[in-house]
């Protein structure tokens, strides 16, 4: 199975569904495929090797149907529990904080790396609402999310600036599983504004 460090993951445009193409930095090879559909009463997302979908390699399902406050379930090949992931709404208030578990390790912790952008982020937001006759741009701060368990880094999810959404997954915990980071980082992405 491939162990990279870093990974960029670009999200793709299609209607109804979020399309993520996982691939290494360097050479550009595709090792990972995953899908999302939208407006889905009970979120759900199914990693493949490739774009051809010719195998399964995991995915994410929420437990609960329409839950705010949702764990997220990580699965293997086989269907085995990987870990899991919930964004935590009670510290998200300030920054946007969430808990990747895996096995019986302690919870990463993931949040937004700069508050200042955090606020930036929610201010915006609320322009948007409180102005619905303005239309706002999609929000044009990037922001990065740090996970660290027991004072060591985890794994980073950094979004680099562009009109698509693209990010670089850097796993630094090099027991963490891959399938639980690349699905961390669709959740990021996918699920940040629930």
């Amino acid at each position: 199975m491939w162990q990279p460090d870093d990974i960029l993951m670009t999200q793709k445009i299609a209607p109804l569904v979020n399309r993520y193409v996982f691939t290494l930095p360097e050479s550009g090879e595709v090792i990972a495929f995953a899908e999302q559909k939208r407006f889905a009463l009970q979120e759900q997302l199914t990693l493949w090797t490739d774009e051809g979908r010719s195998r399964e390699i995991g995915g994410f399902k929420a437990r609960e149907v329409i839950d705010l406050g949702a764990t997220y379930d990580v699965t293997g090949p086989g269907g085995d529990l990987v870990g899991s992931f919930r964004k935590d709404f009670k510290a998200s208030f300030l920054r946007s904080t969430w808990h990747l578990t895996q096995g019986e390790k302690g919870a990463a912790v993931g949040k937004e790396r700069r508050v200042g952008v955090a606020l930036a982020r929610r201010m915006w937001d609320v322009v948007d609402l409180v102005v619905p006759l303005v239309t706002l741009p999609p929000v044009p701060f990037v922001y990065h999310f740090d996970f660290v368990r027991d004072g060591r880094p985890v794994l980073a999810v950094e979004r680099k600036w562009g009109i698509r959404d693209r990010y670089v997954i850097r796993i630094q915990d090099p027991g963490l599983d891959r399938t639980l980071a690349l699905c961390m980082a669709v959740g990021l992405d996918a699920l940040q504004g629930r």
